[in-house]
């Protein structure tokens, strides 16, 4: 199983206290072949609440307002069907790995059209003495560890109400960290030390996107991204009775056009002793955004926004093998002088995760955001949703 997939499946066994097996390898001349994945789907229901007439409602939630909506959609984990090979050649391990996502969601009689992404497509070369080297396109460095350690990566957690029809959902993506997204990279990667190990790697540059300056009047929605970024991040993990991980990570990148760099650092722990887990998260930046990577990053004088979060999370592991979980976490995005409004989103997180076998899992989860817009020179105005999921995600 690619080392993606593997690292989605170690958090998915925190989240649920179940056994994943590798996926299904094939001996192929020189090559192992490895098939492995994720299928999951949902019910969700949705119910929205709050002010309408002013700010903009969170992403992935729909509009503000009183009304409940159910769907049939994937979780925060959509699809997934991931072909690696591995082999030993001139003293490298040589391998690859190339996915698709197809979405499980349509909303319209009659098309059959879901969304579907390839989040995957890399090579690696390397030895255990001195590390590996990535190409291509794989999950991004900075605040990976976040999205690793969330207990929603088994489940929902926020957005089934405005993303039905999409390959996933938010999970806690900007309700306690930034999205790591899926970047085209060129990555170092160090042997493990002890339990230590760092990546290093430049990430291609995308644009500065900006909704909130479409209520300014002299306001361009998008800036060009034509300097590469620069991510890497470091870890510390153990074993024994109590076992756990401590990581930071960071990212600078220069946007064309702008003053400021888009920048930001985190930091994190997940510590597990004796059925119970807890993980701290808290990220903090300039230029970065609050839930997707440089959306909303900027104002319209080409000045950076502060953003900062993060979470905390405690879980319980049952006789049964249920895990039990619970996590709060908090996103905000600081307005400038020239801005209509800052922003805050918050989730309280709920979820019951049973193995029914090692390879599939039963979730329950209850999610209840709020999103608050805080105008300069106005009374502030929040919308809240409310989500219920029940459904079961299979590893393979």
């Amino acid at each position: 199983m690619n080392n993606t997939i593997k690292l989605a499946v170690a958090a998915a066994l925190v989240a649920a206290a179940s056994t994943a097996n590798a996926g299904i390898s094939i001996p192929a001349g020189d090559w192992t072949l490895d098939i492995g994945g994720v299928v999951n789907a949902f019910y969700t229901s949705t119910r929205t609440s709050g002010d309408t007439s002013e700010g903009v409602a969170p992403l992935g939630l729909g509009n503000n307002g009183n009304k409940t909506t159910s769907n049939i959609t994937t979780g925060l984990l959509p699809n997934y069907l991931s072909v690696s090979g591995k082999t030993r050649q001139n003293d490298l391990d040589v391998a690859f790995t190339i996915s698709i996502n197809p979405g499980a969601s349509t909303t319209q009689a009659g098309n059959q059209l879901a969304q579907q992404e390839n989040r995957q497509a890399f090579l690696t070369f390397g030895d255990a003495s001195w590390g590996s080297i990535k190409l291509g396109k794989d999950l991004g460095i900075f605040a990976s560890d976040a999205i690793l350690n969330d207990m929603t990566l088994l489940g929902v957690g926020s957005g089934a109400g405005g993303l039905a029809g999409n390959t996933t959902t938010l999970g806690r993506i900007g309700t306690g960290f930034i999205y790591a997204d899926w970047k085209s990279q060129i990555a170092y990667s160090s042997p493990n030390w002890n339990g230590f190990n760092f990546t290093a790697g430049v990430t291609q540059s995308w644009n500065a996107v900006s909704y909130l300056e479409e209520m300014s009047s002299n306001g361009s929605n998008q800036r060009g991204g034509s300097n590469p970024a620069f991510e890497a991040k470091a870890a510390y993990a153990w074993t024994g009775d109590v076992s756990g991980k401590v990581w930071v990570s960071g990212i600078t990148q220069k946007v064309a056009g702008m003053e400021d760099r888009a920048q930001a650092a985190d930091i994190g722990a997940n510590v597990n002793f004796s059925g119970l887990g807890l993980t701290a998260y808290y990220y903090g930046g300039s230029g970065i955004g609050q839930t997707m990577q440089l959306f909303d990053a900027f104002d319209a004088n080409n000045k950076a926004r502060d953003s900062s979060g993060g979470y905390i999370q405690a879980t319980y592991v049952l006789p049964s093998k249920t895990k039990l979980g619970v996590s709060w976490g908090q996103s905000k995005l600081d307005a400038n002088s020239v801005d209509y409004a800052g922003v805050e989103d918050e989730m309280w997180t709920v979820g019951a995760y049973h193995p029914l076998t090692k390879h599939l899992n039963l979730v329950a989860e209850y999610s209840d955001v709020k999103h608050t817009v805080n105008p300069i020179e106005d009374d502030s105005y929040t919308g809240k949703s409310k989500t219920v999921s029940l459904g079961a995600i299979l590893f393979f």
